[in-house]
């Protein structure tokens, strides 16, 4: 979502700041903002619309000003508008502020002000921020006691960088429950909300958690946990970012290239974890907490969007892999109910940012609870990784494009090898499958070869307005995910159902307008779902179907077919998620869509 990026250090401020934004654009926003100090006075542009927009509006001085904070908005309190972008101010321009999350008592507060001849011209939660530093610097004389003392009056959720003339040589930093990290460089400092904002300076990042306040100047900084009201001290980490696998290299865009980074996704997630000879699941990440696992008698799974879906798949083998009762919950609502909790059950989150506010908050809710948490992530030292007793990283490399497609892969092989490790080998699927995942990325290269005739169909699909995906067993996740990601990038609307409903209910939609994708590949439901599409036929509906290559009959219910390589049930949501991103992406592409940059979403959803 909105992205925040801050520079303090003996370079001219504008170029990282701008080049951060930049960065950050994969998140999703529909303004950008910069703010800068020059000794004792400072210079602010907002824009609507992209980062260029700003950097070809902004003013250059001829000083090369070495204090800058910017921000990327997407807008939740407030239509994208300039008044609403960030940076926001105080009255006098003194005071200016870029933050990520929502003040929830931000009326309460901005009622306060007011009273007190405070002035707003923002529809947003975020301006009382700046105002309410102001009055405390006015009673107080110190802008660090008054950034304090104003974070210790907000409530919600909050990543927020600071800088002001009145002290002109720093930048304030503060979080709770909103990523943030500072880049420490060579003579300057980096902050900003996302690794990829600072990768092209410095490798080297420092996490912030839950209360702490940055202040940094030019040659040191300091942490303080203000709920403790003491000092933090913490070392530097090396990021671990390929800057060449977030380039575009030679493909017209992200998804379509993340999409054929498939097969090196599926070797990166199995890399050191499997030896096929020897039989053997080894999870590093699980190592401290091998013995705590021989005692779960029950997982739940929580996860949002995609991460989502991605859980149901693990629903599938674990239970039939592991023998372990699981459930699937989103996050969203699992941090709500009151249900029974023991000991005895694993959380297990997935998220493919690590950032998931719903999740980060549903995994809170169970901090004192004396449960297992486990965590699937990509982004290494991601909040979830440092919330989560122990986990599995995905090592899908960075994803750029908003909608998931990689890291939806490298979740799902991430999950079959956590059911093959709960399982201790006694399953006899345990070599079969080792086996398989030995040889799947080469069956990935195979499918997307066919990417020209998936091309075809998508685009003779492209024009209708509704859309049914159907599956059964493994393949029911495989049809939510493939009506998400055709939603996503396309804006057609789809829904994603088990076959096996088609009666109760889906069945009144079809009609010669109302066009089904139903996934029949090869398992042990393969006749009921046939029996599912006749339903459909029968009705008029228009039918692309994804078989398993060599199936004939297929062709008897419709002429539409998209063949994946044979492969076992238990690995088949792999290569036909690989189908129905490229399904999604030509649809979306003949219709003139931003696949990249889909209307309205954000790559990393940091607020409730």
């Amino acid at each position: 979502m909105c992205g925040i990026v801050g520079y303090l250090g003996k370079n001219n401020a504008l170029k990282p700041v701008l080049d951060g934004l930049t960065a950050l654009e994969y998140r999703g926003y529909d303004s950008a903002g910069i703010a800068y100090i020059d000794g004792s006075s400072a210079a602010i542009n907002k824009q609507v619309g992209r980062v260029k927009v700003l950097e070809d509006s902004l003013f250059q001085p001829k000083q090369k000003p070495h204090l800058a904070i910017g921000h990327t908005r997407w807008a939740t309190h407030g239509a994208p508008t300039i008044n609403n972008a960030h940076p926001h101010f105080n009255a006098d321009k003194t005071i200016f502020v870029v933050h990520n999350g929502i003040i929830e008592n931000h009326e309460e507060i901005r009622s306060f002000l007011e009273k007190n001849n405070y002035k707003f011209i923002s529809d947003t939660d975020t301006e009382v921020i700046p105002h309410l530093i102001d009055y405390h610097y006015k009673k107080l004389g110190s802008l660090e006691k008054a950034f304090t003392k104003t974070l210790q009056e907000l409530t919600g959720a909050y990543a927020i960088a600071m800088v002001s003339t009145h002290d002109s040589d720093k930048l304030f930093a503060a979080r709770l429950s909103s990523p943030l990290i500072l880049g420490v460089g060579k003579n300057e400092f980096i902050l900003a909300s996302d690794p990829a904002a600072v990768m092209e300076y410095t490798k080297k990042v420092i996490y912030l958690d839950d209360y702490e306040m940055l202040v940094i100047s030019n040659s040191k900084y300091q942490i303080t946990n203000t709920k403790a009201s003491k000092n933090v001290k913490r070392e530097a980490e090396t990021l671990d970012f390929d800057l060449q696998q977030a380039s575009l290299g030679d493909y017209p865009n992200f998804m379509l290239k993340e999409i054929f980074e498939a097969p090196q996704t599926i070797r990166s997630a199995c890399l050191g974890r499997i030896r096929t000879e020897a039989s053997v699941v080894k999870l590093g990440g699980f190592d401290n907490v091998v013995q705590q696992l021989d005692y779960i008698e029950r997982v739940i799974i929580i996860a949002c969007g995609t991460s989502y879906y991605a859980g149901l798949v693990g629903e599938y083998l674990i239970e039939e892999i592991a023998g372990i009762p699981v459930e699937v919950q989103l996050a969203s609502e699992f941090k709500y109910r009151a249900e029974p909790l023991s000991r005895s059950t694993a959380v297990l989150a997935i998220s493919q940012s690590g950032e998931t506010a719903d999740t980060i908050a549903a995994l809170k809710k169970i901090e004192d609870y004396g449960m297992l948490r486990l965590g699937v992530v990509n982004a290494v030292g991601s909040s979830i990784a440092r919330l989560t007793d122990a986990g599995v990283y995905c090592h899908a490399g960075p994803e750029m494009a908003v909608a998931s497609t990689k890291a939806f892969i490298a979740q799902v092989n991430v999950l079959t090898l956590i059911a093959l490790y709960l399982s201790n080998g006694r399953t006899k699927l345990f070599k079969p499958l080792l086996q398989e995942l030995d040889v799947l990325p080469k069956k990935a290269e195979e499918l997307l070869k066919q990417e020209s005739n998936i091309k075809i169909i998508a685009n003779k699909y492209s024009g209708y307005k509704d859309f049914l995906f159907v599956g059964r067993g493994y393949n029911y996740p495989g049809a939510l995910e493939g009506a998400l990601k055709l939603k996503e990038v396309s804006y057609i609307h789809a829904e994603g159902y088990a076959a096996g409903e088609m009666k109760h209910g889906p069945l009144a939609m079809i009609d010669s307008k109302f066009a089904t994708l139903a996934i029949a590949t090869n398992d042990q439901l393969l006749d009921k779902t046939y029996s599912n599409i006749q339903e459909i036929k029968a009705r008029g509906g228009p039918i692309v179907a994804i078989a398993t290559i060599g199936n004939k009959d297929i062709k008897k219910l419709t002429s539409d077919v998209i063949y994946i390589p044979d492969t076992l049930e238990q690995t088949q949501p792999t290569l036909v998620a690989i189908a129905l991103q490229l399904f999604a992406y030509h649809a979306a592409m003949k219709l003139g869509k931003n696949v990249d940059r889909p209307r309205n979403l954000a790559k990393s959803v940091t607020v409730e």
